[in-house]
């Protein structure tokens, strides 16, 4: 398996990186702190070496307590700490209507680091992701915060999720940026526009919710609802009638791929996404081991031309608009 680069700062990684966000948001209840922490361990010896997490990935335990992304994969690397990549976000907060809060400015962002570096219980963060730009802070301003935190060895690098090529420009200008993370799957492309940019800069596309939410993994049928509060997939476009008629001929392309090409529909999207571009790194989530280790296995999966371009001929005849909106923020 070969590995990929993180931009310009020459870390590299596998293919695929865990997301770990859907062990305590926006799946339902959280998973239990030790049982999440021991899949994510589980995770890494299957060897997962890049690890997603953010300060706003937060629920609530059955007690009432906070159950903190950061916390649990923070157990999780306890001792094996040089053999993951780690990557946490800030600048997001999730109002109870599951809008975001946005906060950029240099004195929260000071704050945030701290918190995130004690909840994962380490001196350093691989990777520091701006999580989501806001309007009312300029780029140099972060991009300016963010060279400081680097100086003084809070952070390694750092990077912007949902970013625009000018916004990314301004702030790769005062302090070159690593990677970007943006929402890429099949049904979502609408980001490949900034693909060139990132070559031209040396920065890394990290896909976050490569699989559309879980929705590409073929497991989704009409009918069935999602009613668990804090499960946002209730509110997705794409788990509605409407939204599986719209997708039902990838849906039908993919599952007859799985049978040529000996692999699962989850498989061929993040191969899909690979194929893409190398610099493009998925990082999908799953609450259980079987499925994350079927997902690291799908860097081993190649299309060949033809089926790539039999692919995409189909995305580009496709209607995925309505997969678009606020809905799937993350």
């Amino acid at each position: 398996m070969e590995k990929r680069r993180l931009g310009k700062s020459g870390l590299m990684v596998n293919p695929v990186g865990l997301g770990c966000m859907g062990f305590t948001h926006a799946y339902g209840a959280p998973v239990e702190h030790t049982a999440a922490a021991r899949t994510i361990r589980e995770a890494i010896d299957s060897g997962y070496d890049f690890i997603d997490t953010a300060e706003c990935y937060i629920g609530t335990n059955p007690d009432g307590s906070t159950a903190w992304n950061e916390t649990i994969v923070g157990e999780a690397v306890k001792g094996i700490r040089d053999r993951v990549i780690i990557a946490t976000k800030c600048g997001v907060h999730h109002n109870p209507d599951t809008t975001l809060r946005l906060d950029s400015r240099p004195e929260t962002i000071r704050t945030s680091v701290e918190g995130s570096l004690k909840r994962l219980g380490i001196d350093c963060i691989d990777l520091y992701y701006q999580h989501r730009v806001d309007p009312n802070v300029d780029p140099e301003t972060v991009a300016g915060t963010m060279a400081d935190l680097i100086a003084e060895g809070k952070i390694r690098f750092w990077g912007i999720s949902e970013v625009g090529e000018e916004y990314l420009r301004r702030a790769n200008a005062v302090c070159p940026v690593t990677a970007i993370q943006q929402r890429y799957s099949m049904m979502a492309r609408w980001h490949e526009a900034i693909l060139p940019v990132c070559d031209e800069l040396d920065i890394a596309f990290v896909a976050h919710s490569p699989m559309a939410n879980g929705f590409l993994t073929g497991t989704y049928k009409p009918g069935m609802t999602y009613r668990e509060a804090g499960d946002y997939r209730a509110a997705m476009p794409q788990y509605s009638p409407e939204g599986y008629e719209k997708a039902k001929a990838l849906l039908d392309l993919l599952s007859a791929m799985v049978i040529d090409k000996g692999a699962t529909m989850s498989q061929l999207s993040l191969a899909w996404l690979l194929a893409q571009s190398p610099r493009v790194i998925p990082i999908p989530g799953s609450r259980r081991i079987e499925r994350l280790r079927e997902n690291f296995a799908a860097a081993e999966i190649s299309f060949t031309a033809d089926e790539l371009a039999r692919i995409r001929t189909l995305l580009e005849g496709a209607d995925f608009a309505v997969f678009g909106g606020h809905a799937q923020a993350k």
